[in-house]
C-alpha cells in the first residue's frame, strides 16, 4: 500500500520532473500574511493571487507547484464533520501555470498523475465541465481534451447532458461510456469578484466512483451529495476578465490553478471508503481508542461513537497547526476559532465519556506524526501542549453547568431561541457556538438564533451601563454577571499590588463598568512592566486555580484583628461582612466555614466588603479570560490609578 507519504513524494516529484519542470513554492502559515479579509488560508492558491493578472512577476517562475496547508471555519462546514470525507484541516495540492501551458497540456498530465503515479482506476474516474451560458459558451476545448486523454488507457469516454446517466456500480462502470457531465455556475465557474477587472473562467471536476453510497438521493450525478463520486481535484481555466460592461473577455495571460484534496487522494489509492482509516488519521483514532476505551467502529461498520472519533481527530490536527502558526485561544479573530476547536474536542470527549484532561495526549501524536513534513509542530510543541490543555481545563468548569441547563430547557421547550441561548451564556458561560452545535440546526436557523443573541446581548450590555451610573450602599446598583466578576477582581487585584509592592498599599477608590473596572490605591510611582506583570501573573494564577469565595458576618473589632482590608474613608457598622478567597486545598467546613480552622497560608485575600462577588475565582476565567492591567495614572500625592479588564 503506498503511504501518505509517498503520494505526497510522488506529487511534487511528478510535477518538477521533465517535461513538466515545475518549481516548488512555499508552505505559508494559515495565518494570512497579507492584508486579507480571510482569518485562515483556505485554498493553495491563496499564496499565488497576487500573480494570477500577470500585472507581478513570480520569481520562480511561470509553472509552480506546492503542499499547502488550509482550514474551512464556516458553521455549515464545521457541521459536516463527522461523515466519511469532510475535514476542516486539510492539504491541498497545487500546480500552477501562469500563462504558460494551458488545457490541452493540463488535461492529460492530470490522467498521468492520478492513474499512472497514484495508481488509481481509470475506469472509476468521472469528470464535470462547463456547461455553458448566455455569455461564456461551453467548454468544448476541455470536453475534447478528456476525450483525448481518455483514450490513452483505453477508455471510451463520452460527453453526456443526462447528469443522471450513472452506472450502477465500480464493475459496471469498467464499460460504461458517459464519463464527462456539464455543470452551471455554482459548480464549474469561478471567478475573483463581481467588479470590473475581475478574472474568472470555467472550471473542470475530477471525481472517483468509491462505489459506496453514504446518503440517500432523490436524483444520484457525479457532484451529489451521497458520497459515491469523491472529487479529487479540480482545474480552473483562468481565462477571462470582466470589461467596464460587466462582460467576459479573454484574458491575455491565461492561467491554470488546480487543486487537489491530499487526504482525499489518499483515501482513494489506499482504497478506503473513510479518510480517516488512511494512515494520516489512524494513529490519532488509536489514541483516542486508548483514552476513551472505545472502538472507533464495530466489526468493520459505523457505531454510535464513530462520528465524535472523526471530530476529535480533524480539530486536534486544526488547533495543534493553528497554535504552531503563533495563535493563541481569545475572544477574537483566528483565536476565537481556535478556542471553538478545543472546546468541540472537549465536548465531543464528553460523548466518549472521556472525563480526564485529554487534548494534550492527541495533541502530542498530532505532532509526532506531521512533524517530519512540518518541522514547525515539534519547534513549538510546547507551546501547543501547554496551551490546548490549559484552554481544555478552563473550558471543563463551564461544560457540565451549561451542558445541564441546555438539556433542562429543551425538555421545557421544543425550540430554543436566541434569548435561552443568551441567558445560557450570561448564566453558566456556556458559549453561543456550543448550543448551535448542540441544536445541530441548520444554517438559517443558526443565524436567527445569534441574531436574537446579540440583540438581548446589547440590551444586557446597556441595562448593565445604565446601572454602574447610579450608587447604592454596597458600592453597586448592578448586579450583572460581568460586574460581579469585576467586583470580586477588585478584590483580587488588591491583595496582589499588597504582595508585590508592600503593605503600603491601600484602596481608597473604586469604580466599575461592564467594561472594565477602575482601581484607586495609595503608591508613589507608576508600576513598571515587570510589576505589572507579577500583579497579572498572580490575579490569574488564582483565578485559574479557582479559589472559594465566601462571606462571613463578624464584628467589626474582629474583623480589623484579622487584618481584613477596608477602603479608607468609608464608615462601617458595629458588624461587617468580610469576603475570604481561600485556596482549593484548604480543609475546613464548606457549609460554615470557622476562620480559625483555615490555614494563613491558604488564604489569599479577606476584605470588607458589601458588594456582589462570585463563589469561586475560576468564574472569572471563563471564556478563557484573562485578568490585564490596560491603564496607569497618577492622580495625586501618592495615589495611583488603575484600570483593568478581563479579556
Amino acid at each position: 500500500m503506498k503511504t501518505s507519504k509517498d503520494i505526497r513524494n510522488t506529487y511534487i516529484d511528478f510535477w518538477t520532473s521533465s517535461p513538466r519542470d515545475h518549481n516548488k513554492i512555499p508552505n505559508v502559515s494559515l495565518v494570512p500574511n497579507v492584508d486579507s479579509t480571510l482569518l485562515f488560508v483556505n485554498s493553495g492558491m491563496f499564496p499565488l493571487a497576487p500573480y494570477l493578472s500577470g500585472e507581478q512577476k513570480h520569481p520562480l517562475g511561470t509553472r509552480l507547484c506546492n503542499f499547502q496547508r488550509c482550514l474551512r471555519t464556516k458553521y455549515d462546514e464545521m457541521l459536516e464533520i463527522g461523515d466519511n470525507r469532510h475535514t476542516l484541516m486539510f492539504e491541498m495540492m497545487g500546480n500552477w501555470s501562469l500563462g504558460d501551458y494551458f488545457k490541452k497540456e493540463q488535461i492529460p498530465w492530470m490522467l498521468e498523475l492520478y492513474v499512472e503515479r497514484f495508481g488509481l482506476d481509470p475506469r472509476r474516474i468521472y469528470v464535470s465541465v462547463w456547461a455553458g451560458d448566455e455569455l461564456v459558451s461551453r467548454d468544448d476545448e476541455a470536453i475534447n481534451a478528456w476525450v483525448k486523454a481518455f483514450k490513452k488507457y483505453d477508455v471510451e469516454a463520452e460527453f453526456c447532458e443526462d447528469l443522471q446517466n450513472l452506472p450502477e456500480s465500480v464493475e459496471d462502470g469498467k464499460e460504461h461510456k458517459a464519463r464527462i457531465f456539464p455543470y452551471g455556475k455554482s459548480d464549474n465557474w469561478w471567478q475573483r469578484g463581481e467588479a470590473p477587472g475581475e478574472l474568472g473562467g470555467p472550471s473542470s471536476e475530477l471525481f472517483y466512483d468509491t462505489g459506496v453510497i453514504e446518503r440517500e438521493q432523490d436524483e444520484y450525478h457525479i457532484n451529489d451529495d451521497s458520497g459515491r463520486f469523491l472529487e479529487v481535484g479540480n482545474s480552473v481555466f483562468m481565462q477571462y476578465k470582466l470589461d467596464e460592461d460587466m462582460q467576459w473577455q479573454p484574458l491575455k495571460q491565461k492561467n491554470i490553478d488546480f487543486g487537489g484534496g491530499f487526504e482525499r487522494v489518499v483515501m482513494c489509492v489506499q482504497d478506503k471508503n473513510d479518510i480517516f482509516e488512511t494512515d494520516i488519521y489512524q494513529p490519532i483514532l488509536d489514541k483516542v481508542e486508548e483514552i476513551s476505551g472505545k472502538k472507533y467502529k464495530t466489526e468493520e461498520k459505523e457505531n454510535e461513537w464513530t462520528a465524535s472519533f472523526r471530530v476529535i481527530a480533524d480539530h486536534a490536527r486544526a488547533s495543534a497547526f493553528i497554535l504552531a502558526d503563533g495563535v493563541l485561544p481569545s475572544n477574537k479573530d483566528q483565536g476565537y476559532i481556535l478556542r471553538r476547536f478545543i472546546r468541540r474536542l472537549v465536548r465531543f470527549g464528553m460523548k466518549l465519556d472521556i472525563e480526564k484532561n485529554f487534548t494534550k495526549e492527541i495533541a502530542e501524536k498530532v505532532i509526532e506524526h506531521m512533524e517530519d513534513v512540518y518541522p514547525h509542530l515539534g519547534k513549538n510543541s510546547d507551546v501547543i501542549l501547554e496551551q490546548i490543555e490549559k484552554e481544555e481545563i478552563k473550558f471543563r468548569r463551564t461544560l457540565k453547568k451549561g451542558l445541564k441547563e441546555l438539556e433542562k430547557i429543551r425538555e421545557e421547550t421544543e425550540e430554543i431561541d436566541g434569548n435561552k441561548a443568551f441567558y445560557i451564556y450570561q448564566t453558566f458561560g456556556f458559549p453561543l457556538e456550543l448550543t448551535l452545535d448542540e441544536l445541530q440546526v441548520d444554517e438559517e436557523r443558526a443565524a436567527k438564533i445569534e441574531q436574537d443573541f446579540r440583540i438581548a446581548e446589547q440590551k444586557h450590555r446597556e441595562k448593565s451601563r445604565a446601572g454602574v451610573d447610579k450608587k447604592f450602599k454596597g458600592g453597586l446598583a448592578d448586579h450583572s454577571e460581568i460586574v460581579t466578576k469585576y467586583h470580586t477582581a477588585t478584590h483580587l487585584l488588591l491583595e496582589s499590588l499588597r504582595r508585590v509592592l508592600g503593605d503600603h498599599v491601600h484602596q481608597k477608590g473604586s469604580n466599575i463598568t461592564a467594561e472594565r473596572l477602575r482601581f484607586d490605591f495609595s503608591h508613589n510611582s507608576k508600576l513598571n512592566d515587570d510589576e505589572v506583570r507579577k500583579v497579572e501573573d498572580m490575579v490569574n494564577k488564582v483565578i485559574e486555580k479557582d479559589y472559594k469565595v465566601f462571606k462571613k458576618a463578624l464584628p467589626k473589632n474582629i474583623a480589623s484583628k484579622l487584618e481584613a482590608q477596608m477602603e479608607f474613608g468609608r464608615k462601617y457598622g458595629d458588624i461587617v461582612d468580610v469576603y475570604f478567597i481561600v485556596d482549593p486545598e484548604a480543609k475546613y467546613d464548606k457549609r460554615n466555614p470557622n476562620i480559625e480552622e483555615i490555614e494563613e497560608d491558604k488564604i489569599f485575600s479577606k476584605e470588607f466588603c458589601g458588594g456582589p462577588h462570585v463563589e469561586n475565582t475560576g468564574k472569572l476565567g471563563e471564556e478563557g479570560m484573562k485578568f490585564k492591567i490596560f491603564k496607569q495614572k497618577n492622580i495625586g500625592s501618592g495615589l495611583l490609578r488603575i484600570k483593568a479588564r478581563l479579556e
